[in-house]
């Protein structure tokens, strides 16, 4: 998916935690809020998850935080150049808490992490927040059954209907595809793009783009081309709406 849809799915994720610490944490909201609005403003998304286990107390949530920030941390490549004149090159300075190398090294950093949560408090909102990014991070290197089970476990928990359950349902799809197994992800992208539920945060043009796209890697044009044709028509606005017009005339010519 685009940048702008996973975004879009951060900020949901987010509103989720801070629904739970306002239940919480009552006078602190104030506070908590705030830090939350920058945390968007600044894309910066694990300090929302550090003020949260600040004002709780909870050791789910100061694990759950620690594991975040591990996850979200800085890939700074060896070879890329200093910022500034007289900075030290990047290389210099990747033993620097909080940067790694590549993508690679910084989500088998945050495995171990998100795993002691997920093993500590396997019910809790930490545990089920934190089996979810360990299932996208098991799927970005290459544990595709490991993460297909660890997907599984957050709607079981969490429940296909709660947004956890629906994005874990997303993720299942997209790992499925990269397996091959495009009957399973399409079938799930069917049935998320269905819903009727006015309140779903899932981005349905996103999820009709992965849609259209699955049918067309499985050779079936016709329900590609009517795919595409309901995105455009659906959200002529969105920005896959370009993108499916043209593999639209691609499939027509």
């Amino acid at each position: 998916m685009k940048s702008t849809e996973r975004h879009r799915l951060k900020e949901n994720e987010v509103a989720h935690v801070l629904g739970a610490a306002r239940e919480m944490f009552g006078p602190y909201m104030k506070l908590v809020g705030g830090l939350v609005v920058l945390v968007l403003v600044g894309g910066a998304g694990y300090a929302g998850y550090t003020a949260y286990r600040t004002q709780s107390g909870s050791q789910a949530q100061q694990m759950l935080a620690d594991a975040m920030v591990a996850l979200n941390a800085r890939v700074v490549p060896a070879n890329a150049p200093a910022n500034e004149p007289g900075e030290a090159p990047a290389a210099a300075m990747l033993d620097a808490q909080g940067t790694f190398a590549t993508e690679e090294a910084k989500l088998k950093a945050a495995l171990p992490k998100l795993k002691a949560v997920v093993d500590a408090y396997p019910n809790q909102d930490a545990g089920i927040i934190a089996r979810y990014h360990m299932a996208g991070a098991l799927a970005a290197t290459g544990q595709g059954a490991d993460a297909m089970t660890a997907f599984d476990e957050v709607i079981k928990r969490a429940g296909s209907g709660s947004l956890y359950g629906r994005m874990a349902r997303l993720g299942k799809a997209d790992t499925a595809a990269k397996a091959g197994q495009l009957d399973a992800a399409i079938a799930t992208w069917k049935e998320l793009a269905s819903s009727t539920d006015a309140n779903d945060p899932l981005p349905k043009d996103a999820i009709l783009m992965e849609l259209a796209r699955a049918y067309a890697l499985k050779g079936n044009q016709d329900e590609a081309r009517k795919t595409f044709t309901q995105l455009m028509t659906e959200h002529p606005e969105s920005p896959y709406s370009v993108e499916a017009k043209a593999e639209l005339d691609q499939l027509k010519s």
